[in-house]
């Protein structure tokens, strides 16, 4: 499958998914006050993963309906959000209407940005890039758009439940090897997902001039419960293990 093959299958599958779910729930993510990280909506403020926003230039590579994007300029910070998907950047304008919050928005995917060469302190993805971009190639792009010293943050679902998932949903058993895991196709959306293990995401980023400086594990919060849109994790199972995980990365000088 070539990578246009797979950018058109996903963007298909956001543009679905835009229609029957994520247009409804931007206003309410956007309308957000706190910083918050994945399906179990981690506060920033735990986990102080970003650092000093304001004025910083930051781009957010898979931004969906940029409600990120939004927290983030909201704090002073100067925001790019990159995204293969018409419908979800046209719910992210609407919103820049309503709200009067107005960033650039790009339609690209993140293994092709039409951005200059180290022009960002922070590359950031939260479930965007980091999962429905070939990790071999939007890495690369990362880099390339880092300032020397600039940081990657990404959010992506954690190895173990990949190694754990089956079409219903994770169970309490490996189903996939993780030697050759990369690339990923569902069967039952038609998306295209790509992971790679801890030993081989880590050579990936020193190779392209990255210092990985943190790699937290998530877990739910103890009165947390099974979101309704995202069941194929429940609570129980990601209290257990962790179903999350973010990467803190810094470009070298």
């Amino acid at each position: 499958m070539s990578s246009s093959d797979y950018v058109k299958q996903n963007v298909a599958y956001w543009t679905e998914r835009n229609a029957e779910y994520t247009d409804a729930s931007a206003e309410r993510a956007w309308a957000a006050e706190e910083i918050t990280w994945g399906v179990w909506r981690t506060p920033e403020a735990e986990l102080d993963v970003l650092g000093e926003l304001e004025g910083r230039d930051i781009v957010e590579l898979g931004c969906g309906t940029a409600y990120f994007s939004a927290w983030l300029a909201r704090r002073g910070a100067r925001v790019v959000g990159v995204d293969p998907t018409p419908a979800q950047l046209e719910t992210a304008r609407r919103l820049q209407r309503e709200t009067g919050l107005e960033f650039q928005l790009i339609e690209a995917p993140g293994e092709r940005v039409p951005l200059p060469d180290a022009s960002f302190d922070l590359v950031l993805s939260e479930y965007g890039a980091s999962i429905w971009a070939d990790t071999y190639k939007w890495i690369p792009e990362a880099a390339r758009l880092l300032r020397p010293g600039g940081r990657l943050v990404f959010l992506r679902n954690a190895t173990l439940q990949l190694l754990c998932m089956e079409l219903d949903g994770v169970v309490e058993r490996l189903v996939r090897g993780q030697r050759d895991l990369h690339r990923l196709e569902w069967e039952d959306t038609g998306e295209v997902e790509f992971h790679l293990p801890h030993g081989k995401l880590i050579d990936l980023l020193r190779e392209n001039g990255f210092d990985v400086e943190r790699l937290l594990e998530l877990y739910p919060a103890a009165d947390a419960e099974t979101h309704e849109y995202y069941a194929y994790v429940t609570v129980e199972w990601a209290q257990k293990w962790p179903s999350e995980e973010i990467w803190v990365a810094t470009k070298r000088g």
